[in-house]
């Protein structure tokens, strides 16, 4: 396979069965999150039909990345991280209606003449599901490992498993599953509840990690909307501390990857 990405030390999928599960409001954060423990990180936008992360990061419509010499695209950087996106080039009310091969082009282009410069991490927030753009990028390149997103019900869990046969079936490595609006607390008596079901235990037969669970907060939903994801915007919430600590096992891992001399990108 050839080496698109020579300047980028590891890529790390970010996948989950179904739409509606924070998703990219994970990749968002836990990519700010891996820049606050001092990594050099790109985000990298992949959902082609429904880019969220001009929103998140308060991109407004029009702003578009520039083209140098030899025809590289420069990203545009918020919190000085390079971002990529579908978003940044088309309208907000303008649909993408591509079949699987122009949604392979443009997924090349992105990753070759992007000029992401060198890097420790390059977060790929896919497609919810289990599609053509999940495909078209384990087959570009290697990718060091995915991280799976799911809420706690069961019909989020039971697509969750066909996202995790996919990174199987496609010999990606999977870190580790975060459980997104895990809990909620109460703000008069501040008892917890686990309001959408489940228990953290459920995961332990799955053969790969919790990473972490990630609270309901009405902030972290404001703060996607403002353009300011809460790990910058309130860097001492408990959402923020979560996200920071799925930051550092993600680091321990490529760590222990490092160690065993495992084949780099």
């Amino acid at each position: 396979m050839p080496n698109r990405l020579p300047g980028v030390k590891s890529v790390i999928a970010i996948g989950s069965g179904k739409g509606g599960v924070g998703k990219s409001t994970v990749a968002a954060n836990l990519s700010l999150a891996l820049m606050r423990e001092k990594s050099k990180v790109g985000l990298l936008d992949a959902d082609i039909y429904g880019p969220s992360i001009p929103i998140m990061f308060g991109i407004p419509e029009g702003e578009r990345p520039t083209v140098a010499s030899g025809n590289r695209i420069i990203p545009l950087k918020r919190y000085d991280m390079p971002l990529m996106s579908m978003g940044f080039l088309m309208g907000s009310k303008d649909a993408v209606i591509w079949r699987g091969p122009m949604l392979a082009k443009m997924l090349q282009q992105f990753l070759e003449q992007v000029d992401w410069g060198e890097l420790d991490y390059l977060i790929v927030d896919l497609p919810p599901g289990t599609g053509d753009v999940q495909l078209s990028l384990s087959q570009m390149i290697p990718m060091t490992g995915a991280v799976v997103v799911t809420t706690p019900q069961d019909v989020a869990l039971a697509d969750v498993r066909r996202a995790i046969k996919m990174f199987e079936m496609t010999k990606v490595p999977i870190l580790g599953v975060i459980e997104n609006m895990s809990t909620f607390e109460c703000p008069h008596c501040k008892k917890e509840s686990r309001i959408f079901g489940g228990k953290e235990d459920r995961y332990k037969d799955w053969g790969f990690p919790l990473l972490g669970s990630i609270p309901i907060e009405v902030e972290t939903r404001v703060a996607g909307d403002e353009g300011s994801p809460i790990v910058v915007k309130e860097p001492k919430s408990k959402q923020a501390d979560c996200f920071r600590e799925i930051a550092r096992k993600i680091k321990e891992f490529q760590g222990r990857q490092e160690e065993l001399k495992l084949p780099s990108l």
